[in-house]
């Protein structure tokens, strides 16, 4: 007796590779979005209110990359 097993890898037609393009740029543009809004709201804040939140100065831009893209 003989088996037979037939797999088939799933192909993907031309519209689902372009709505998954379009996918991964709306992805990172809300993500570069985040990361502005966050740098802005952040530059915008005193050295004081900084310090109450435990943030420097110097480590806005990378607060801002967490916020936006994770660690």
């Amino acid at each position: 007796m003989a088996y037979v097993n037939s797999s088939r890898a799933a192909s993907y037609g031309i519209a689902d590779r372009a709505a998954a393009i379009v996918k991964t740029i709306r992805v990172a543009l809300e993500r570069r979005r985040v990361f502005k809004l966050t740098v802005r709201e952040l530059q915008a804040l005193s050295n004081r209110e900084l310090a109450d939140l435990g943030i420097h100065r110097a480590m806005i831009t990378r607060v801002a990359n967490e916020a936006a893209y994770g660690k």
